[in-house]
């Protein structure tokens, strides 16, 4: 997704917090997703059509595999906490998560990163965040397999053993190429990069 920036509300009678901030910001732009990571706030616009196909289309393979069960489930938009700060929090467009994630929130609605086997991000306008910030984030909390689909440059990027803050694994993927996920998340999972890219080809113009 792509970021923007948002004037920052603050209010001086009022003890900073970045929480309240994103919660004012969420209120005043709807359909925003703003997250916190490493102290700053990351504002996001809501996504376009494409960017919604594709992440239906990946939910698939996915809930085909049986990763939607009693053992764990496969969700859209839920927060993990990170362990950068005590309000830092990603909210990842797709993950695949323990089914007892409930049991398991840490603050303002973000969840132990424990209960995390897979995260995936799908890029708009600024790939930035995706493929650089939240790739530290995600190694910080120790997620097994990070997923990102750059919309932009056509592909799909694997990072998994997670290490010191970065993915020791970094493998890319191009149109043409079939992905099997590590099974590490639970199940067998294969991906067709051509397709996923074709459902998330933003709109001409």
């Amino acid at each position: 997704m792509s970021a923007a920036s948002v004037e920052q509300p603050f209010r001086a009678d009022e003890p900073f917090s970045l929480t309240a901030i994103a919660e004012e910001i969420r209120e005043r732009h709807p359909g925003y997703r703003v997250e916190i990571i490493g102290g700053h706030l990351l504002v996001t616009p809501a996504p376009d059509a494409p960017h919604a196909v594709v992440l239906t289309d990946l939910m698939i393979p996915f809930l085909a595999a049986g990763l939607h069960g009693e053992e764990s489930k496969v969700v859209q938009s839920v927060a993990i906490a990170l362990p950068t700060g005590d309000e830092d929090y990603c909210i990842p467009d797709l993950a695949v998560v323990d089914a007892g994630i409930d049991d398991h929130v840490v603050a303002n609605n973000a969840h132990d990163p424990v209960c995390f086997r897979l995260v995936l991000e799908v890029t708009s306008n600024n790939r930035r965040d995706d493929l650089k910030t939240k790739v530290t984030a995600y190694a910080e909390a120790k997620v097994p397999v990070y997923v990102v689909v750059d919309r932009k440059h056509r592909r799909l990027h694997v990072l998994t053993e997670p290490d010191a803050g970065a993915y020791t694994s970094h493998r890319v993927h191009a149109p043409g190429e079939t992905v099997t996920l590590p099974d590490l998340i639970g199940a067998e999972v294969v991906l067709d990069v051509a397709r996923i890219l074709t459902a998330g080809r933003p709109a001409a113009g």
